[in-house]
């Protein structure tokens, strides 16, 4: 359901006390606010936004976990990533008007809502806010990149050992982690939609890469032992992390 009662204020929003995003004046927040029209409380499985139908809003993750996949009639499904708190969610509607992809809650999940008609009059109110969202597609782009790399070209362990350092190394700029820990809410079903492979061949992969040793995975508790090792075996690139914008 969306509230109109906006409960968490865009200047108050305790997302932009962490260092990851970048800091805004309180005109920036005074914007952003006048955009916003409420939020959504989704439940574990609930739809953020439909696959192949009209999206009217837009949205940003105030907390929780979700993913972005495509399905085919025989119920075959394609993860294409995750989103967590601070990710903007719908701008591909607003190019095309319908979602070539669905979105769907893997946790408890509260966003905020934006009208998808009122996006481009956002856009001419703020130059720096229109680059923002810019550069938050831009980045989005980049995520993509990676994953055609590793559906191309990366190994079954490769592709375990990105996308589990990935999705950590994510968190923890949200101070999700703690002492090298962090709480993953999807089943290896899910893990198997990312990657390409059966669940199978998912579930032996994590085992092979637990006696890797650079891992410890128990009860969707992962702790990372070697970070550099999982990287190396990842063949993730060095990327220089800048704090990154806030809608």
């Amino acid at each position: 359901m969306t509230s109109s009662a906006m409960t968490t204020s865009c200047a108050k929003c305790p997302l932009r006390t962490l260092p990851i995003f970048n800091e805004r004046t309180l005109l920036d927040a005074s914007t952003v606010q006048a955009f916003k029209i409420g939020e959504l409380a989704v439940a574990p499985g609930g739809t953020i936004l439909l696959e192949r139908a009209r999206a009217s809003h837009l949205f940003t993750v105030l907390s929780g976990w979700a993913f972005r996949y495509k399905t085919f009639e025989d119920g075959r499904r394609q993860i294409i990533n995750y989103a967590l708190p601070g990710d903007f969610l719908g701008l591909q509607a607003s190019m095309a008007e319908i979602m070539g992809h669905g979105i769907e809650a893997l946790t408890d999940s509260v966003l905020c809502v934006f009208p998808r008609d009122k996006l481009w009059a956002f856009f001419a109110s703020d130059a720096q806010l229109a680059y923002d969202i810019t550069w938050l597609a831009a980045s989005q782009e980049r995520t993509l990149d990676e994953q055609i790399v590793s559906l191309g070209r990366r190994t079954a362990l490769e592709r375990v050992a990105f996308l589990l350092w990935h999705l950590f190394d994510k968190a923890r700029g949200l101070g999700m982690t703690r002492r090298n820990r962090l709480d993953l809410p999807m089943r290896q079903s899910h893990l198997a939609d990312t990657l390409g492979l059966s669940v199978v061949h998912t579930n032996k992969t994590l085992q092979r890469l637990r006696k890797e040793g650079s891992i410890e995975l128990d009860d969707r508790t992962l702790r990372i032992v070697d970070e550099d090792a999982l990287k190396s075996l990842a063949r993730a690139d060095e990327v220089e992390s800048i704090p990154r914008p806030l809608i």
